[in-house]
Parts: structure tokens; sequence; C-alpha cells
């Protein structure tokens, strides 16, 4: 297990830790970008779902979304690996769109097929951040990334559905999910540079 920089256990040490200026603005900014990520995914599943007519300025606003992240991560690990970080989270976001058409469609071997791709891909940004990062347990974000698409999916299913009660239920759970996964990823950071 990685350390941090006051010499304890890098997650579950149980000492408690005062963040700088820098690690606080640091976790808005992931919480943020997470915030978004899902409510901009959300606004792109209801307009498959009801065939709504800002599908496509909703997909575009989404997929700006790997773009800020891109910002977020440059200054940290550089040029290269924040841009194929962009380029994983943007084609997490591009099959979760197939996989959404699919399933209203109805042709199962097609989103079978996607669901498949989108849990690769949930495996190679899970590897990639590793290896980025010490701090962040490929376990744990293995499960973090893996409930974030079975959530995803459920909430895509009710809305096609038309169950808009449970499309909501199921779209809180992920933003509470969302917001984890952003501090994990912030907290990761701040412990390997000390921030």
């Amino acid at each position: 297990m990685s350390e941090r920089c006051d010499g304890g256990p890098a997650f579950g040490g149980g000492t408690s830790t005062l963040f700088s200026e820098t690690a606080v603005h640091l976790r808005d900014c992931f919480r943020l970008l997470w915030e978004q990520h899902v409510y901009w995914t959300r606004m792109v599943i209801l307009g498959i779902a009801y065939t709504l007519p800002d599908l496509e300025p909703a997909t575009e606003r989404l997929l700006r979304n790997p773009n800020d992240f891109v910002r977020l991560f440059s200054p940290l690990y550089g040029t290269a690996v924040a841009t194929e970080f962009g380029r994983l989270l943007k084609n997490h976001l591009l099959i979760a769109a197939e996989l959404v058409k699919a399933a209203k469609a109805g042709d199962t071997t097609a989103a079978a097929t996607q669901e498949k791709s989108w849990y690769k891909n949930a495996d190679e940004i899970v590897y990639f951040l590793a290896q980025a990062n010490p701090c962040w347990s490929v376990d744990f974000m293995k499960s973090m990334w893996y409930k974030h698409l079975s959530l995803t999916k459920q909430e895509a299913i009710a809305a096609i559905n038309n169950n808009n009660t449970k499309s909501i239920k199921k779209f809180n759970q992920i933003e509470q999910e969302a917001l984890m996964l952003a501090d994990d990823l912030s907290s990761g950071i701040i412990y390997q540079f000390c921030l």
C-alpha cells in the first residue's frame, strides 16, 4: 500500500488530515465534473428513450465532459496521460449511448455486445488510472466503475420502459456513487502529490 505524506496508510488508516486549499479545490473540481458527467448522461438517456428534440445538443454537451477532465488531469499527469484518459472516458460515453439505442430498439444482441464493450472500457480506464497513480486501488476502482455501469443501465432500462419513478430512484443512486468516485480520485491525487 502506498504511503501518505504523513507516513500513514493512503486509505483506511483512520488518521484525520486537514486538506489544503489546493486539495479542497481539486476535490470540488472532481465533484463538479462527475456531477456534470452523470447529469448530462441522464439527459442523453432521456433524449434517446423519449426521442427528445434536444438529444443532439445534450450529446454535444456531454461529450465536452471528457475534455474538461483532460484539462484537470493535464497539470498533474501531463498532456499524454490526460488525453488518453479523455479518450477512454469519451469511449465510455459513446458506448453507453449505443447501448441505450440498442436497448430501445429491442436489439438484445447489439445491446449485449455494447455492454461487453462498456465493461471492457471500464477495465481499461481502471488499469490506466492505476498505472498513473499507485494510490488508486484497482479492486476498489473496478467495483466503483462496475456499480456506475450497472446503475446507469438500470436507469436507462427504467426510462425506456417509461418507469419514471424507478429511473429517478436509480439516478439518485448514480449521483451518490459518482460523488464517491470523484472523492476517491481526488483523494488519490492529494495523497500522491502531497497537496
